[in-house]
This record gives C-alpha cells, structure tokens and sequence, in this order.
C-alpha cells in the first residue's frame, strides 16, 4: 500500500468512510439474512421469510423490514384488501449489494473452522 492511502487513513475519520456507512446499514443480526432471503424468493411475505429463516422473532423481523425499508435497500408493497397483504423485494440498491453477500458466503465456505465431531457429543 502506498503512501498516500495511509496518508488517507491518518487524516480522515472512520465514521465518514464508506465502510462505516455500509456496514451501518447491513449490521445487524438479521438483516444481511433478510436481504439474502429476498434474493432468493425475489418477492415474499413476513410469514414466508419468516418460516425461510426460522430463528426470528415477529417483532425482530418486523425491526429488521422496517430499518431495511428505511435504507431503502427493500421496497415494501401493500395490497388494499381484507386481509392485508404485504409483499416485500429487495429494491435497485439493495439487489446491488447481493454480489458482495455472495463473496462474504463464498468466503466463509472457504475458510470455514473444521468442526470438532466430538463437540456435538
């Protein structure tokens, strides 16, 4: 690396990077699960994605939708009918991140710990 990239990292703030920013607003226990959800199903409703990830509460997932709605990394669509129904997808800018989920998975199956067959005795 060169001198004018630590020069960079010396004088800047980490709160001001792109990396801060993005991991802001992809941090989070659920919400990269989310989005890898719905670029899976492409369009889906709260009970499908939550049945999908299993390990969710309704009030967690709830959150999670709404900060990612927020972020507008999804789009939520609301259907005027008795029941309500609700859909939601990933939007433009949230399917632009899916390619870097992708590489994280790719990453982890890659260097993924050997577990211990005794451990789970």
């Amino acid at each position: 690396m060169g001198k004018s990239f630590l020069q960079s990292i010396q004088n800047s703030r980490m709160e001001d990077s792109g990396f801060h920013y993005t991991l802001s607003i992809i941090g989070g226990k659920y919400k990269i699960v989310v989005l890898y959800t719905l670029s899976v199903f492409e369009v889906a409703r709260f009970n499908e994605i939550k049945r999908f990830i299993n390990v969710i509460s309704d009030k967690t997932l709830s959150a999670t939708l709404k900060e990612l709605e927020e972020d507008h990394l999804i789009i939520r669509i609301e259907y005027p009918q008795v029941p309500p129904k609700v859909e939601y997808q990933l939007s433009e800018r949230g399917k632009s991140l899916i390619p870097i989920l992708d590489q994280i998975c790719e990453w982890g199956e890659q260097h993924r710990e050997p577990q211990d067959p005794q451990a789970t005795i």
